[in-house]
């Protein structure tokens, strides 16, 4: 037996001990049981959610107006073979299925909103919007999805 290992005896005793304490955790304290008053109970109240000039939906959208979201303008897309891909280096053209002069996609967070024309604003590219997808149409897209 190793030095500081407790003898037989004491481990009887931790034994029985945690026997006891485990008993006494399982039995319910009969006394406590009297002595709790019985539970009172209420009925519910809520407030009026009915709608009002204040709490009309679409009332205060000012709320929403500093969430940003991902706007994306979407030239094209294509699907390639990897083997295609690590062969791409500097200055390799990627053909798209859009065609040129063809309107560009305009995605917020994945959903299409409109479609533009690509330009050229300071050396920049920028996108001229030129249809707007009305929002019952994109409820219509939504509900598809």
């Amino acid at each position: 037996m190793p030095p500081d290992s407790p003898s037989q005896d004491e481990q009887d005793a931790m034994a029985a001990e945690w026997a006891a304490a485990l008993a006494e955790a399982k039995q319910p304290e009969i006394a406590d049981e009297v002595q709790a008053a019985p539970e009172q109970v209420a009925p519910a109240s809520f407030t009026n959610f009915s709608p009002t000039p204040g709490n009309m939906p679409g009332s205060d959208i000012n709320m929403i107006l500093d969430i940003p979201v991902q706007l994306t303008v979407e030239l094209g897309r294509t699907r390639i073979p990897i083997k295609n891909i690590l062969q791409l280096a500097q200055g390799s053209v990627v053909e798209l299925d859009a065609l040129a002069g063809e309107p560009m996609d305009v995605l917020v967070n994945g959903y299409l909103i409109a479609q533009g024309e690509v330009v050229v604003v300071n050396d920049k590219f920028g996108i001229r919007l030129t249809d707007i997808v009305t929002p019952s149409e994109r409820m219509r897209r939504l509900s598809k999805a």
